[in-house]
């Protein structure tokens, strides 16, 4: 994502938006064996046809053309793509199998089968594979090998982008947060020598299990993407010869290694190598006339190996936290796809079906500065014709369906229907600890000391939450906390040890890197040093532009009244990720137990705790009868302020009502079980009043206000 759309034309397609708006055992098996711990415009045809890009021989005609390529191959040819010695045209959509649980991706992948696709495409994340360095997750939603047997299985053909950059609205574009600790800072998509020595090892553990699964292999893989957009970054053309170079290492030289680019001259002569050695393929907005753009790709192709190609054909667009739901007119989608399949070219829908950004791993992007910092929904349904939940009965699912059943070589497959949701209602939430309590608890807990604040990745802390502890001396007046440079967004609370009760923290307000200020101190009288903990959250990396190197927590000195503090402990705090299994969460866990404790009891805490603005955990639980079938749900926040939720111990993602416009939360099927399931939250803010949560049977895009916005647009 998103080259020529990010530098200039991303507000020229925002005006285009209508803006409102069964491979896996790993997983199966957490989700079988946890307990309770656990996207109308009128199209013109032209008269004449462009002088400047001759059309594509139609399907029809192109059996007699004389076929200059190998039976049993994939390959380039005349400007057109061939398989098996006959013309090939991609119709292809993007679905990310790290975005589905693998209990669904063949109920996606049939999905996509019956909107007319023949292509997948999807990235491949580094992080989510390698979440520790040295430590490689290859099963679960991680398994891309099953991933890409199931695709072959159902007679899908796959582009593989293995990166190692992606991009993709993901956390730090696919690259591990573990890259950020290194010292010295690695120059990131660069021949910086430290760096392409990480690559080698990744991808000498990653090609190797893709390369049995080549076309000319008897596999479904038919091209390859090397790093992504890289014209809109950098203009290193070293690294890129090495990525290539690598890649041929391990996959052998028949295999087409591709590019994608925006449709600009500028980004095309940065990102592209010129020749025959890798094809450069094309993105672009969607309503842009494609064809003078795909004239464009043939001058960065060598002579009649360029098959034009959209690798990103917008089917709808992101959106960020604060921001109203992206939308995109559904015949105005289905116009401008013609336009390409009409005169035989390429293309590949970004995104098919779009999915969730599960656990911490939604990404950010940045504007005009690093502090014009915007983060990504959970929900990543992209608007596309496949929606988050799978559902296909709408409009443009529809619309891109006509088109392509015009120009598919085969009947398309019937019509599906939407999986069945269902809404198990309230669920009443009991308070059962507050975040302070449980990181008493240092058994748990990973401390690290410095003199200064250090980065929550040097602190060992990837993903989530890092709290930050230090002291200083009571004075009969309040005092001016100043804190230069946090990512992303930074609770601050004090608290006086000396008090009869340990003195609980008091909220003082919130530091955040979009509008970072000075917060006063109110005066505390206290016999001791006054305790002072900020609690910084990683709200997701930057994946995209001149920012990425985006380390998170307190990233520079702290000052009270003009003076350093110094003497600080960062209390790391545990949650699990999308792909990390632990047989005991240990801060969930303390948060289960509690609420275990007061469900015996039937202990009902005072209802003005409720207004506390201290982090605290939040658990309930709802049943789902043996007689009935588990279906997808939603978990609705709709009351509630900002923070995290898991149900049944797998994390389903940020929500933040209050700012909106995401007020629900997906929760597949695969994650209930007959029986009890439980909710626990993290609430930052202010929880409900009611302390209720309800599970629904439809997503809600409605939350948030204008006067609540991270940025206006």
């Amino acid at each position: 994502m998103r080259t020529g759309l990010k530098k200039g034309s991303s507000r020229s397609l925002r005006l285009r938006v209508v803006s409102s708006t069964t491979t896996s055992t790993r997983w199966s098996t957490m989700a079988k064996k946890r307990s309770i711990r656990t996207t109308i415009f009128i199209f013109l045809l032209s008269l004449v046809a462009f002088e400047a890009f001759a059309p594509i021989p139609s399907l029809s005609s192109r059996s007699s053309h004389p076929k200059k390529v190998h039976a049993g191959k994939f390959e380039i040819a005349d400007d057109m793509f061939w398989k098996d010695g006959m013309p090939f045209q991609i119709i292809g959509g993007d679905l990310h199998y790290f975005r589905v649980l693998p209990e669904y991706w063949e109920d996606r992948l049939l999905r996509a089968k019956a909107l007319g696709l023949n292509t997948i495409q999807t990235y491949v994340p580094w992080n989510l594979h390698e979440p520790i360095q040295g430590q490689l997750v290859f099963d679960g939603i991680a398994d891309i090998v099953s991933f890409v047997k199931l695709c072959q299985k159902l007679d899908f053909l796959v582009m593989l982008r293995a990166g190692p950059y992606i991009c993709a609205e993901w956390d730090f574009g696919g690259f591990p947060a573990w890259l950020l600790a290194i010292e010295p800072a690695l120059r990131l998509r660069s021949s910086d020598p430290a760096f392409l020595d990480l690559i080698e090892r990744w991808w000498g553990n990653l090609l190797p299990k893709v390369a049995p699964l080549l076309y000319d292999n008897g596999g479904p893989i038919i091209m390859v993407q090397v790093e992504n957009e890289y014209g809109s970054y950098g203009d290193d053309k070293a690294y890129l010869h090495h990525l290539v170079k690598l890649a041929r290492g391990h996959l052998g030289d028949d295999i087409i290694l591709y590019t994608t680019d925006g449709g600009s001259r500028e980004t095309l002569e940065k990102g592209t190598i010129r020749g025959d050695t890798v094809f450069s393929a094309v993105d672009f907005s969607t309503g842009d006339e494609p064809w003078p753009i795909f004239k464009l790709q043939k001058e960065f192709n060598a002579p009649g190996k360029s098959p034009p190609l959209s690798a990103e054909f917008y089917t709808g667009w992101l959106t960020h936290w604060g921001e109203d739901i992206a939308q995109t007119d559904a015949d105005f989608t289905a116009v401008a796809l013609e336009k390409i399949l009409s005169r035989n070219g390429s293309v590949v829908l970004y995104m098919a079906h779009g999915g969730t950004n599960w656990g911490f791993y939604s990404g950010a992007n940045t504007g005009a500065n690093e502090s014009d910092y915007k983060p990504d929904l959970t929900s990543y349904d992209y608007d596309a014709p496949i929606k988050e939940s799978g559902d296909v009965d709408n409009a443009k699912f529809k619309a891109i369906r006509r088109v392509i059943e015009k120009y598919s070589t085969s009947s398309l497959p019937p019509f599906p229907s939407n999986n069945e949701k269902t809404g198990y209602g309230r669920i009443q939430l009991q308070k059962t600890a507050f975040l302070f309590d449980v990181l008493d608890n240092k058994d748990r807990i990973d401390v690290v000391e410095t003199e200064n604040p250090t980065s929550m990745e040097s602190a060992g802390q990837m993903f989530g939450f890092l709290l930050y502890v230090s002291e200083y001396t009571a004075i009969n007046s309040g005092r001016i906390l100043i804190i230069p440079k946090v990512h992303d967004r930074a609770q601050v609370f004090i608290s006086c040890p000396s008090e009869f009760n340990g003195g609980r923290p008091r909220y003082v307000g919130t530091i955040e890197r979009w509008s970072n200020r000075p917060l006063g101190l109110p005066y505390k009288k206290c016999d001791s040093n006054i305790s002072l903990f900020v609690l910084v959250e990683n709200m997701g990396r930057v994946n995209y532009g001149p920012y990425m190197f985006d380390r998170k927590g307190i990233l520079s000195s702290v000052y009270l009244d003009g003076k350093l503090l110094h003497r600080w402990k960062m209390l790391s705090i545990p949650f699990h990720n999308l792909n990390e299994v632990q047989k005991i969460n240990p801060v969930i866990w303390v948060a289960y137990s509690e609420f275990t404790k007061i469900s015996a009891t039937k202990k009902s805490k005072d209802k003005s705790e409720n207004s506390s603005k201290e982090p605290a955990f939040y658990a309930g639980r709802f049943v789902v009868d043996n007689t009935k079938q588990i279906k997808d749900t939603f978990i609705s926040f709709h009351g509630w302020g900002k923070g995290i939720a898991f149900v049944n111990e797998i994390n389903i993602g940020r929500f933040w009502p209050s700012f909106g416009p995401q007020c629900n939360l997906y929760v597949p099927a695969p994650v209930l079980q007959h029986g009890e399931n439980v909710v626990v939250i993290l609430e930052l803010d202010s929880p409900s009043s009611e302390l209720v949560v309800s599970s629904i049977d439809q997503p809600d895009f409605s939350c948030g206000s204008s006067s609540s916005k991270v940025h206006q647009l």
